[in-house]
C-alpha cells in the first residue's frame, strides 16, 4: 500500500472510530489544553497503549532531526523524557539524553508528518497539550497543528517511526507514564581530550567547553552530567580568518554578568606560544550557546592566559596569568565592563614560593573564584603541567583592597593533588547542582604521571564540602570508574 491509500485508510478509519465513540458517548477531545497530572520536570518512560513499547529517539543521537520511534522498553536515557511548562496549558516534551525537544518537524501540519527531536526554539511545533484519558493514559496534541501524536499505521514492531494524526482518541493516540528510575550513575572521566574544562549548570542544562588547540571555542550541553559524554560539540566561535587570534585556543570560560554571558578564552598566532592574548565574547543570546560577538583583548600588548572574573563588594576584576620575572603569577586588575580594564589597576596578588608550586617551572595559572556564606577563595594551579605534580593551591581574601597582595592569603599547603590514579588534576572550576544545594568540582587529570600537558588530559568531576571554618574539602580525585551520584536535582 503507497503512503496515498495508507492515509485514505487512515482517514475512513478515524471516521469510524468518531462515529462509534459518538454512539458510545465517548467524544473525542478537541486540541484545546486540558489540564492533567503530569508533573512538570520528572523524567517519565513514555509507552504506547497499543503496543507497550516505549517512545525512543532513534539511536539515542543527541543530533537535531534525530527521528522519534518506538522500541523495546530499556533505562537509556534516550526513552525518558519531561514536560517543561511552555504557558497557556502547554507543554514542552525534553529528551533528557540530549536536551533537545519534541518537535513536529519542518512545521509540516500533514497527517504523517516526522516528529523529531530539535533545539528548544520555543515555536509552538514544540508544544503539546496533555490530554488525560478514565483509563489513566494520555494524549498530546501539538499546538501548532492540532494533531495527537500517533503510532504511524498502528505497528508493533520496535523502530516503528512516530508520527501526528488528526485526533481520535484510539489506542495509537493514547500513550502511559511512568516515573523514570531516579539516581543514575555517573562516572569519570566526562570527556577525553578534555583539558581546561568549565561547566555552568543554566536553565535546564549542562554547559561544557575546553581546550580545542585550533581556531574554535566548541561549547556541549546536556540535562544530565553523563550526558555531557555524548553531547555533540557545536562551534560558538571560529577565529580562524583573524591572524592574531587564529591558533591554539585554550581554557575558554563563560559567565553570567549583570544578565549577559561573557566568554573569555585565550588564543593567539601560528607556531607561537608567546603570542597567547585573552579576548572577551559577549553572548547576543540567552545561553552560554550564543551566539556570540567579538568585544575586546583586554591585554593586547603582552603574554597573558587563563582569564576569569571576580565580582567583589560591587566591582568587577579580571583575574589571569602572567610572569613577573621568572615566576608566571596570578594577575588582578579592575574593570570598566567585562572586556576592558581600568588602567594602572594591575597587580600581582599570588607568585610561586613553596616547593610545591615550583615543580619544573615555577607556575600560579587558571585562577578561579569561589565564593560561599561570605568568603571569597581564589584556587589556582600550581608547578608545570606537563608534570603529575600540577595540582591547586588557594588564596583567601581577608578583607581590604582586593588590588593588594596584603588582602589575600596563601595556604602554605596544596588543597588538592594527584591521588587514586589521578595525575595533575588542576585547572578547575566550580559550579552548582540543579537545586542548588551541592557545590561541585570541574578539573582537568591525567591516567599516568607519563601523560604531560597536551590532548591527554580528562575532564572530571566531583561534589565537595566545606570545613567547620567555612574553607573548602576538596578531598581527592575520585578514581576513573567509580559511581558517583548524580548532582542532587537531576
Amino acid at each position: 500500500m503507497n503512503l496515498l491509500s495508507r492515509k485514505r485508510a487512515r482517514t475512513v478509519i478515524a471516521g469510524v472510530l468518531a462515529a462509534a465513540m459518538s454512539v458510545l458517548g465517548l467524544v473525542a477531545a478537541s486540541g484545546a489544553p486540558a489540564h492533567a497530572s503530569v508533573t512538570p520536570g520528572v523524567w517519565y518512560s513514555i509507552t504506547s497503549a497499543h503496543s507497550d513499547l516505549a517512545l525512543d529517539i532513534d539511536g539515542a543521537s543527541t543530533a537535531p532531526g534525530a527521528e522519534l520511534i518506538q522500541w523495546n522498553v530499556g533505562t537509556g536515557s534516550n526513552q525518558q523524557f519531561r514536560f517543561v511548562d511552555a504557558g497557556d496549558g502547554y507543554y514542552r516534551i525534553e529528551a533528557r539524553h540530549s536536551g533537545h525537544v519534541l518537535d513536529v518537524y519542518e512545521w509540516n501540519p500533514d497527517n504523517g508528518a516526522t516528529i523529531a527531536q530539535w533545539t528548544d526554539l520555543g515555536g509552538t511545533n514544540q508544544q503539546w497539550s496533555v490530554t488525560e484519558h478514565d483509563d489513566g493514559s494520555y494524549s498530546f496534541i501539538n499546538r501548532f497543528s492540532d494533531k495527537a501524536l500517533d503510532l504511524w499505521n498502528g505497528s508493533t514492531e520496535p523502530g516503528a517511526r512516530i508520527s501526528q494524526y488528526t485526533y481520535t482518541g484510539g489506542t495509537t493516540q493514547r500513550w502511559n507514564l511512568d516515573e523514570a528510575p531516579t539516581g543514575g550513575t555517573l562516572t569519570n572521566p566526562i570527556r577525553s581530550n578534555g583539558a581546561d574544562p568549565w561547566i555552568e549548570y543554566w536553565d535546564g542544562y549542562y554547559y561544557l567547553s575546553t581546550t580545542t588547540w585550533d581556531s574554535t571555542v566548541v561549547m556541549r550541553r546536556s540535562t544530565t552530567l553523563e550526558g555531557l559524554k555524548t553531547a555533540s560539540g557545536t562551534v560558538v566561535w571560529d577565529d580562524s580568518g583573524t591572524a592574531s587570534r587564529c591558533c591554539k585556543h585554550w581554557a575558554p570560560e563563560f559567565h553570567r554578568i549583570d544578565g549577559t554571558w561573557y566568554l573569555m578564552y585565550t588564543s593567539g598566532v601560528a607556531a607561537d606560544y608567546d603570542g597567547q592574548r585573552l579576548h572577551v565574547l559577549r553572548s547576543t543570546g540567552d545561553t552560554p550557546m550564543g551566539p556570540y560577538e567579538f568585544m575586546n583583548t583586554p591585554i593586547p600588548d603582552r603574554w597573558n592566559i587563563d582569564g576569569s572574573y571576580l565580582e567583589l563588594n560591587g566591582e568587577l576584576y579580571m583575574l589571569w596569568s602572567e610572569w613577573l620575572g621568572d615566576d608566571q603569577s596570578i594577575w588582578i586588575a579592575e574593570m570598566t565592563n567585562p572586556w576592558t580594564l581600568v588602567p594602572g589597576t594591575e597587580a600581582a596578588i599570588s607568585r610561586p614560593e613553596y616547593d610545591w608550586e615550583t615543580v619544573e617551572l615555577r607556575v600560579n595559572e587558571a585562577a578561579a573564584v569561589l565564593q560561599h556564606d561570605g568568603q571569597t577563595f581564589i584556587t589556582y594551579s600550581a608547578s608545570y603541567c606537563g608534570t603529575p605534580d600540577y595540582k591547586l593551591g588557594m588564596l583567601t581574601y581577608a578583607g581590604g583592597d582586593p588590588l593588594s597582595p596584603s588582602s589575600w592569603t596563601k595556604r602554605p599547603t596544596p588543597v588538592f593533588e594527584q591521588g587514586n590514579g589521578v595525575y595533575g588534576p588542576a585547572h578547575n572550576g566550580f559550579f552548582t547542582s540543579p537545586d542548588g544545594t551541592e557545590h561541585w568540582l570541574v578539573y582537568h587529570g591525567n591516567t599516568s604521571p607519563d601523560d604531560g600537558c597536551g590532548t591527554t588530559r580528562q575532564t572530571r568531576v566531583q561534589p565537595f564540602t566545606f570545613n567547620a571554618d567555612g574553607t573548602p574539602d576538596f578531598g581527592e580525585p575520585v578514581p576513573s570508574g567509580a559511581a558517583l551520584p548524580p548532582p542532587s536535582g537531576e
